[in-house]
C-alpha cells in the first residue's frame, strides 16, 4: 500500500487536510476555532460522529484544588477521544469561581480541542504548551521554552477587579447569617477574602446579592467538603 493510499484511508490525514483559515477567530494573542465550523465539519465529514460532555456528581464541571475543569468525549469512525480543559477567563487565566456561562464558554472551546484531536484544526494549537510571557526590553509577547511547574491554586489577578455596578439594590443583598456562613466558610476553606469580593464585583460581604450568596456558600461547601475527604 503506497503513503497515498494509506493517508486516503485515514480518517485523521483527511480532517487535518481541511481548510480553517478562514474561522479562525482572535483575542488578543490567542486564536481559536469557530465551535459552529468545527462542528458543521466534522458532522459533514461524519455525519454519525458524536460527543458527550463528562459529568461528575451530575455537574458539567468538575472543581478541585487545581482550579475547575470541564471535560468533553468525542467519537469519530468509532475513535472517542477525550479534552480536559480548565475553565479561564478572556486572558487565559484560571477562574475559581466561575458563572454558568464561564462554563459554557469553556465547554465549547473544550469541544473543538476535543475534535481538533482526530485532526480538524489541530495546526492551530501548534506551540499551545509554551507559556508566553512579555519581553522586559520591548513589552513585545515572546515565548518562553523554559520549563515551569503549575501553580498549586488558581492565579488571581495582580490588580483587584474594580466593584461593578450588578443592578442590584440594598434590598437584594444578602441576610447577616449568610454573611456570617459565608466568613466561617472562607476560614474553612483557607480562601482569601479578596478573591470572593473580586469575583462578586463588591467591596464587602454584606453588598453580594442575594442571587450570586448561594453560588459562593455552594463552591466554599464543596472545597470545604473536599478538604474534609483529604
Amino acid at each position: 500500500m503506497t503513503t497515498s493510499a494509506s493517508n486516503n484511508d485515514n480518517y485523521f490525514c483527511r480532517l487535518s487536510l481541511i481548510d480553517v483559515s478562514n474561522y479562525i477567530e482572535k483575542k488578543g494573542q490567542f486564536s481559536y476555532l469557530s465551535w459552529p465550523f468545527a462542528v458543521s465539519q466534522l458532522r459533514q465529514f461524519d455525519p454519525a460522529a458524536t460527543w458527550e460532555v463528562k459529568r461528575w456528581n451530575g455537574l458539567p464541571y468538575l472543581i478541585c484544588d487545581l482550579g475547575v475543569f470541564v471535560e468533553v468525549a468525542v467519537t469519530v469512525q468509532g475513535v472517542t477521544l477525550s479534552q480536559i480543559h480548565p475553565v479561564l477567563d478572556a486572558k487565559n487565566k484560571p477562574i475559581s469561581l466561575p458563572t454558568s456561562f464561564d462554563i459554557n464558554t469553556s465547554i465549547q472551546r473544550c469541544l473543538v480541542k476535543a475534535i481538533a484531536l482526530h485532526g480538524l484544526g489541530l495546526s492551530i494549537y501548534a506551540g499551545e504548551d509554551l507559556p508566553i510571557i512579555e519581553s522586559s526590553e520591548t513589552g513585545e509577547p515572546v515565548t518562553d521554552r523554559t520549563p515551569t511547574i503549575p501553580a498549586k491554586v488558581a492565579q488571581i489577578p495582580e490588580r483587584p477587579t474594580p466593584p461593578r455596578d450588578n443592578g442590584f439594590t440594598r434590598a437584594d443583598s444578602i441576610t447577616p447569617a449568610q454573611v456570617n456562613y459565608i466568613r466561617r466558610l472562607i476560614a474553612e476553606t483557607g480562601t482569601e477574602l479578596q478573591k470572593v469580593l473580586d469575583f462578586c464585583g463588591v467591596e464587602k460581604l454584606e453588598d453580594i446579592a442575594k442571587s450570586e450568596a448561594s453560588r459562593v456558600i455552594r463552591s466554599l461547601e464543596q472545597s470545604r467538603d473536599r478538604r474534609a475527604a483529604a
